[in-house]
């Protein structure tokens, strides 16, 4: 067993999406701009009705994978495969966009908390041109583990006996969502080969046995590389902890669209501007 310990720790940065919808962005910043196989990952969320009320109008994605987290709010989602719904607080929208997909995510609430989160995840060449997938994870379906001392979901992964409903992925992701009471500590195993991070919602962490700058809230604690992780909670906190299996491919970003070079972004692009994006 080989200690995880701080990588660096990263104050997310202010910024702007969609329509102008409010969010605290950390990965897919200038500090960490891709931290193989996480591409992106985003804090959405107020209680100001303007900050996020426009949402996000339709627009498309190529060769990743979204996976949207409702803590608070409702959002209503519509893509071009025909699916629809509206995600309640709770809920994970895990979109696998392959070749080609338009969507939009609107607020389906005039007023009250917006809380959530969308990371992204990078998909090998050998996926990135599939049919997409659109899976809709109802709360309830998470798994869940509760003690006198904390509360874990699992949205992919295992810990103790809960396991998450996303099996059978080529990154073997772990996502899981804590909430610790102050004082006490969360323990887990992860492959020796995992880049893993852990995004700090609320509250205050000490992460594994060396010493570390203090966290704070909405900050990105990059990990090194081990096999067990142990946080201890300074004060009540939460926080996700998420985990995955480096792809290890070239990557070439223009906006909503990752591949694997610059010709494939301009394939994108041509194919998105002509009409045939988005045709299955």
């Amino acid at each position: 067993m080989s200690k995880i310990e701080v990588k660096k720790i990263i104050k997310a940065l202010s910024a702007s999406d969609g329509a102008g919808v409010k969010l605290k962005r950390s990965i897919g910043t200038p500090e960490a701009d891709y931290i193989d196989p996480f591409l992106m990952l985003d804090e959405f969320g107020s209680e100001k009705k303007d900050d996020y009320i426009a949402g996000f109008p339709p627009h498309p994605h190529r060769g990743i994978e979204t996976v949207t987290y409702m803590l608070s709010g409702e959002f209503e989602h519509q893509d071009s495969t025909g699916a629809k719904g509206i995600m309640a607080s709770g809920d994970v929208q895990w979109m696998k966009t392959g070749r080609g997909i338009i969507h939009s995510e609107m607020p389906a609430m005039k007023e009250g908390k917006l809380l959530g989160f969308q990371l992204w995840i990078n998909m090998p060449a050998k996926l990135k041109k599939n049919k997409p997938e659109y899976l809709y994870i109802k709360g309830d379906d998470l798994g869940v583990h509760s003690d006198k001392d904390k509360t874990v979901k699992v949205i992919a992964g295992k810990y103790e006996k809960a396991e998450g409903p996303e099996k059978n992925h080529n990154v073997e992701p772990i996502y899981f969502h804590i909430v610790l009471n102050e004082g006490k500590e969360f323990t887990c195993q992860v492959p020796a080969g995992h880049n893993s991070f852990i995004y700090l919602l609320r509250g205050e962490l000490k992460v594994g046995e060396k010493s570390h700058k203090k966290t704070e809230d909405s900050n990105l604690v990059l990990l090194e590389r081990g096999t067990e992780l142990t946080v201890r909670s300074i004060k009540n906190t939460e926080f996700l902890f998420i985990a995955g299996k480096p792809i290890g491919e070239p990557i070439a970003r223009g906006g909503p669209f990752v591949m694997n070079t610059k010709a494939e972004i301009l394939e994108a692009i041509q194919d998105y501007n002509n009409g045939t994006f988005a045709k299955y």
